[in-house]
């Protein structure tokens, strides 16, 4: 039996209506769905296996590149003239990164040790661990400064303990002795009579103390309770705040561990992070939206507040006592060593900062630290975090070794801890965070989209019809006159 146009155009306008409402109930719906489902898969639970692994055993490439400041002029440097240095590097490390002793609380928090191991890339690195170069000795020209206001006897004391262990005012060693220790009569001497003086008591070098190694007990919020407050630190080895710095505001541990952050931000968000290397919370700032490998994310970076100093930016005054803004001094958090963290080359600083050395050319795509982060998750997919290390160097009388060396705030090295989501993680990532959350969000359209165009497709089909029936029915009239000519036509035959 022929079905009608009729019962197809109103079959068609129910199943039209229908794909309307069910696509109307996924925009109300759908992103509570897919929200749901974001919350479910960022939260630090171990029934999570895609985030839980992410968290816990960080399975991306992460390196760390490390550049030397080569002093070229070191006897002119005594003699009162401006440094000059040439950038060698970079000097290219694989980093491992891993968390141990977690602990799960009842209060929504877990407690875990993140350590961390440095492998060599010579194949990434433009030569290898035995290329020498030239720096300021710290345990020298450091501690000079360090003594520079101890009574005078004290001070040659010192210089003679300098000479006594042939220690200079500057080091030519290579770069694997610069960067994990090497053997010093002097490192031993200090630890045996003055312990805790250093931050080592083996071989002195510049990372020494990070190689396996942990960055201390951090204490984090899981957000299965209250998903905005994941990753945000609850303590820090025990503390809620730190007494490095001199006002309440400088001291307060905020944000997260600097690996993950809280989902759903959006352009008017802040990166906020505690770093125990730098003893500080920092907080990013939102710059531009773009796309990493396929995947929409926001750009965060530094703001030029962030090294500045009290009299430029009045809340960074408890970090004083201060220098020129683009220096954090971290004396009171390393054992009193005059050291100063920056961005590399002195970048957003002050311009005074590059009439000091010469060698140094700043600029923001080398030298500008930034986090690429896709909004939903909270989840970095590319990141490079640039930071420079710094000593301040002066002539101290009394001690020979400083000569004339005039007051100078000096580059040693900058390096730079960048990684990114590649991979299988990339692509579970993907398909689980970004495809299907998308292919949701498009079938509610795609829904009503199609119900519309069934339903007018239905209207169309039922108007047509109705033409062809009414075309179809006999005019009376006509009828009649048809008859007509037929019978005359009839009587003529």
């Amino acid at each position: 039996m022929a079905v009608s146009k009729s019962t197809v155009a109103i079959v068609c306008i129910v199943l039209g209506g229908l794909a309307v409402l069910f696509g109307t109930v996924l925009v109300f719906v759908g992103p509570v769905i897919i929200d749901d489902q974001i919350v479910k898969n960022v939260e630090i639970n171990p029934d999570n296996g895609l985030s839980y692994s992410m968290w816990k055993d960080i399975p991306v490439p992460f390196f760390m590149s490390v550049y030397f400041f080569h002093i070229v002029n070191p006897d002119e440097i005594l003699k009162g003239e401006k440094p000059t240095v040439v950038q060698r590097g970079p000097y290219v490390y694989r980093e491992k990164r891993w968390k141990d002793n977690i602990t799960f609380h009842d209060n929504h928090t877990v407690s875990y040790k993140e350590f961390r191991q440095y492998f060599f890339e010579e194949s990434m690195s433009v030569g290898n661990e035995s290329d020498v170069v030239t720096i300021p000795n710290m345990l020298v020209l450091g501690a000079s400064v360090m003594m520079e206001n101890m009574p005078f006897p004290v001070r040659l004391l010192l210089s003679s303990s300098f000479k006594s262990f042939n220690e200079g005012p500057y080091l030519t060693k290579p770069v694997g002795e610069l960067m994990w220790g090497y053997d010093s009569q002097l490192v031993d001497f200090l630890n045996k009579y003055f312990p805790g003086m250093l931050p080592t008591r083996g071989k002195f070098g510049l990372f020494a103390e990070f190689n396996n190694s942990n960055t201390g007990q951090f204490t984090v919020f899981t957000g299965q309770d209250n998903i905005r407050k994941v990753h945000m630190v609850d303590s820090w080895n025990g503390l809620k705040r730190v007494d490095y710095w001199r006002s309440e505001q400088c001291n307060m541990i905020n944000g997260t561990a600097g690996q993950m952050w809280p989902p759903f931000m959006t352009k008017e968000s802040t990166m906020p992070f505690y770093s125990p290397d730098a003893c500080r919370s920092m907080e990013l700032v939102y710059q531009r939206p773009g796309v990493s490998r396929g995947i929409p994310v926001y750009r965060f970076v530094a703001p030029k507040t962030l090294f500045a100093n009290g009299a430029d930016y009045p809340p960074n005054e408890g970090f004083c006592p201060c220098r020129q803004s683009g220096l954090l001094s971290v004396r009171s958090c390393r054992h009193n060593s005059p050291v100063f963290i920056s961005h590399p080359h002195f970048f957003e600083g002050d311009p005074v900062l590059l009439d000091t050395v010469n060698g140094l050319r700043p600029n923001e795509d080398e030298h500008g630290l930034f986090i690429d982060i896709h909004p939903e998750t909270g989840v970095p997919m590319n990141v490079s975090i640039r930071l420079q290390l710094n000593l301040l160097i002066k002539s101290v009388s009394g001690i020979s070794e400083t000569g004339k060396i005039a007051e100078v705030v000096m580059p040693m090295i900058w390096f730079e801890e960048s990684g990114y989501i590649d991979g299988p993680v990339l692509n579970t990532f993907r398909t689980n965070l970004v495809v299907l959350p998308m292919v949701m969000e498009y079938m509610q359209y795609i829904f009503i989209a199609l119900g519309l165009a069934g339903i007018l497709g239905a209207v169309m089909l039922y108007v047509n019809d109705k033409e062809s029936v009414k075309g179809t029915k006999r005019d009376p009239t006509n009828e009649t006159q048809a008859e007509k000519y037929s019978m005359n036509d009839t009587g003529k035959i």
